[in-house]
């Protein structure tokens, strides 16, 4: 009878375990422009616990995105500030930067203190943001302008590109910055060939899709904590950056949050929003 009621038990726990790891946590973050909808990674678990425990406990409550940068992302969360905490004991966690995490449009990641005071890139432990950015042409994204720039100011003081020269000074002079862009790129293969050197950059298929169809901000890769993205309401994302700022890019009127967690399954997440959990190895 003993060994029944053990194998029963037994049972009974591995059936309430499953049940368990077949949901997840969904937050919704209320604001006055709508709702963000958003899913947490289980790779990153020691950010995700962070962020779920912090809107259980109502700590996001009456936080505000304080920092909105139309086309590039929206920042807020900033609980250490609201519960008057001095920024110089404000906690932090390690970094969880994953290759398969990027910073497509829709991720949620971490914010941080930069490298010159920070090198081990720990994320500050309330803040994020939300990526909103670009769509690149394969092309565009392949260059690293930072090192090409530099380069194609060497190449045009070559005899041989006074041409060249004298229409970046045209289009530098004209403030047609785009067409600048369009010409530095164009000029890459000879630069790289001239002058020896590599300006390419160096992406994954996966990111290569990414950024040329839904686009992002790829120059933050490898550097701040993906863990999280958002399932409905990007559109509301949008209007948040797309508000009037002042100093430090702060809304001009501040947009306030409060965020509530809610436990789904799995099966209903992805029927009901389109997500896809990665497959368990």
């Amino acid at each position: 009878m003993r060994t029944l009621t053990s194998l029963l038990l037994l049972v009974a726990l591995s059936f309430t375990f499953s049940c368990s790891s077949n949901k997840d946590s969904i937050a919704t973050i209320h604001t006055e422009y709508g709702d963000i909808v958003a899913v947490f990674f289980d790779d990153t678990p020691n950010h995700k616990s962070n962020f779920i425990q912090l809107a259980e406990e109502g700590r996001f409550d009456s936080t505000e995105f304080h920092r909105v940068m139309k086309g590039f992302m929206a920042q807020g969360g900033d609980v250490f500030t609201k519960e008057g905490l001095p920024p110089a004991v404000w906690p932090t966690q390690a970094h969880e930067i994953r290759p398969n995490h990027f910073h497509k449009r829709g991720m949620i990641a971490a914010a941080r203190q930069p490298d010159g005071i920070n090198p081990e890139k720990r994320s500050n432990g309330s803040q994020f943001y939300i990526v909103l950015g670009q769509v690149y042409t394969e092309e565009e994204l392949l260059v690293d302008l930072s090192k090409l720039q530099p380069a194609f100011m060497k190449y045009i003081q070559l005899g041989s590109q006074e041409d060249l020269k004298n229409e970046y000074m045209r289009l530098y002079e004209a403030e047609e910055f785009d067409s600048l862009t369009t010409l530095l790129i164009s000029k890459k293969d000879e630069i790289e060939e001239s002058l020896n050197i590599n300006v390419s950059k160096e992406f994954s298929d996966e990111q290569i899709q990414a950024y040329t169809t839904v686009g992002g901000t790829p120059h933050l890769d490898g550097e701040y904590t993906v863990f999280g993205q958002v399932l409905e309401g990007i559109d509301v994302v949008e209007r948040i950056g797309d508000q009037p700022t002042g100093f430090r890019d702060k809304p001009t009127e501040p947009i306030y949050m409060s965020v509530t967690v809610e436990k789904m399954s799995k099966k209903q997440i992805e029927k009901k929003y389109g997500y896809k959990y990665p497959e368990s190895k």
